[in-house]
């Protein structure tokens, strides 16, 4: 048995009116409402309400005003998938270089240069069946030619997730000498640092790539503190708000990009997003506290 009956289109706009939500525009609305649904916009909207039991809205909250954090939150996605992007090609491609140098084209497969065995086993299956479903010419190519042939590192690596990338880098072996450049070369000093942001980017990732709401959203993945930042980096101490929404993530991937791939328009894209939408309360996604006055932040 349902928990709730169907509510139409009009039905969602009359419970919306009834808790005090006001429209500049019905007919407009419902036409939104049809391409996105009254459950997604909820997490837009949850914070305008005075009341969470009776869902009762503060004075004067609107309903395009909702439509405006969901437009910023999209756009915000997309900024950040190219700066993904760029990080995970950026990282492919520094693993690949180091460790090949050193133990071959197939060091993916070297169970002597990680610590846990066992989690490289499924680190390796999962790549083995990303490379198997993988449909681009050059995956196709090797399983139908080769069959019976490991593909080389620079082969195979190419159809890895972030994920995957983040979880094989981790369980590299803490003194192996690569590991170490690897963290330099992306711009830490320290193995664990680089661990801990790839893995709350990869988390952010996810989010992004099922088109999931960044909005207000308390991040489960945090970036590590970074210890004498090589880099123009965060001056001021983060809040505790700040440490559980998006900003100290959003801050990693800007580091990150000015690292990997200088002369990036990505900080550009994100305070023209920002000074834009003036009327968007950025301080729900832990941009608080001068946060445009930090050096990573200027122009």
């Amino acid at each position: 048995m349902a928990n709730k009956e169907h509510k139409t289109i009009a039905d969602q706009i009359a419970l919306l009116k009834s808790r005090g939500m006001a429209f500049k525009d019905e007919v407009q609305a419902a036409s939104l409402l049809q391409n996105i649904s009254y459950y997604r916009l909820k997490g837009y909207w949850w914070d305008m309400q005075s009341d969470h039991i009776i869902h009762q809205f503060f004075p004067n909250t609107i309903f395009e005003d909702v439509l405006d954090r969901y437009t910023f939150d999209r756009h915000l996605r997309i900024i950040l998938f190219d700066a993904i992007e760029r990080i995970e090609i950026g990282l492919r491609t520094i693993m690949i270089y180091f460790l090949s140098e050193v133990y071959g084209p197939l060091w993916y497969l070297n169970s002597l240069i990680v610590t846990n065995s066992l989690l490289h086993q499924t680190h390796l299956g999962e790549l083995q069946a990303e490379f198997a479903r993988s449909q681009e010419t050059f995956a196709i190519n090797h399983r139908n030619n080769r069959v019976n042939e490991d593909p080389d590192v620079w082969i195979i690596l190419e159809v890895a997730s972030m994920g995957t990338l983040s979880k094989i880098y981790k369980n590299l072996h803490h003194q192996l000498p690569e590991k170490s450049k690897i963290a330099n070369e992306m711009g830490l000093n320290l193995q664990n640092e680089l661990s801990s942001w790839l893995e709350a980017i990869t988390y952010t990732r996810n989010i992004v790539a099922h088109h999931s709401r960044l909005w207000s959203r308390n991040m489960v993945r945090k970036p590590m503190k970074i210890v004498n930042p090589k880099f123009t980096w965060l001056q001021n101490a983060l809040t505790p708000v700040q440490e559980k929404k998006i900003f100290p993530i959003i801050s990693a991937m800007i580091y990150l990009c000015n690292v990997i791939t200088p002369g990036h328009h990505i900080k550009t894209r994100l305070l023209d997003l920002i000074y834009n939408n003036p009327d968007i309360p950025i301080y729900k996604i832990g941009f608080l506290n001068n946060w445009h006055k930090e050096p990573l932040w200027q122009k």
